[in-house]
């Protein structure tokens, strides 16, 4: 049920309803556990760039693999966010789920590295190659050893993410109590991985 807020905490200069969200509570290991099993079920996440002028810019990116918490996706080396990466490193990596309403974000700085780098074939798969295509000049076939296949590397230093703990039902029932009780609605519980704990999450692989 929601959770019933006290006068003091009313009084605070923090907003209740922003902090009763965060939770403090859960061991960092098992935190990390959770956001592994959260993003391990996403395929596809969104990744955002910072272009000068414009500001921040998404598109869906296909996740080659996560190691530990940080992300790999390859790219098109011709393609504009790899151009927004050399004036800016700094990148975004978000992934929801329509069903819970669970998400994720993962803000840190980008790595580029040329085709030549030996986790491009590793990764390769024949899908990949769709998105590439074969320009029919004997180089440009959308193979691993394409020049335009590089690889994009995410090296986390914030992550945040929210985790349901109610159904369906229970999620509703939260929500219309709250809305006539002016209570906050406790559906689930918003987490932090700050880098202490990512370089831990980092060290565990």
């Amino acid at each position: 049920m929601p959770e019933k807020l006290t006068e003091q905490e009313i009084n605070s200069q923090t907003d209740p309803s922003v902090a009763k969200q965060y939770d403090n509570e859960t061991p960092t290991d098992q935190q990390i556990k959770d956001f592994y099993s959260l993003v391990d079920g996403k395929k596809v996440g969104l990744l955002s760039t910072y272009r000068n002028g414009v500001g921040p810019v998404g598109r869906s990116m296909a996740v080659a693999k996560r190691v530990g918490p940080d992300f790999l996706f390859l790219g098109n080396l011709h393609s504009k966010k790899f151009s927004d990466l050399e004036s800016n490193k700094e990148v975004q990596v978000t992934f929801q789920d329509s069903k819970t309403q669970d998400w994720v974000s993962v803000s840190g700085e980008a790595v580029t590295t040329s085709n030549s780098d030996p986790r491009i074939k590793e990764l390769w798969s024949n899908g990949v190659k769709a998105w590439f295509g074969d320009l029919g000049d004997g180089k440009h076939d959308g193979s691993a050893d394409d020049p335009r296949m590089a690889l994009i590397e995410v090296k986390a230093k914030y992550i945040t993410y929210w985790l349901h703990q109610v159904g369906a039902l229970g999620f509703m029932k939260e929500v219309g109590v709250a809305a006539v009780t002016g209570q906050v609605a406790n559906t689930g519980a918003t987490r932090e991985l700050k880098e202490a704990a990512i370089e831990q999450a980092r060290k565990q692989g």
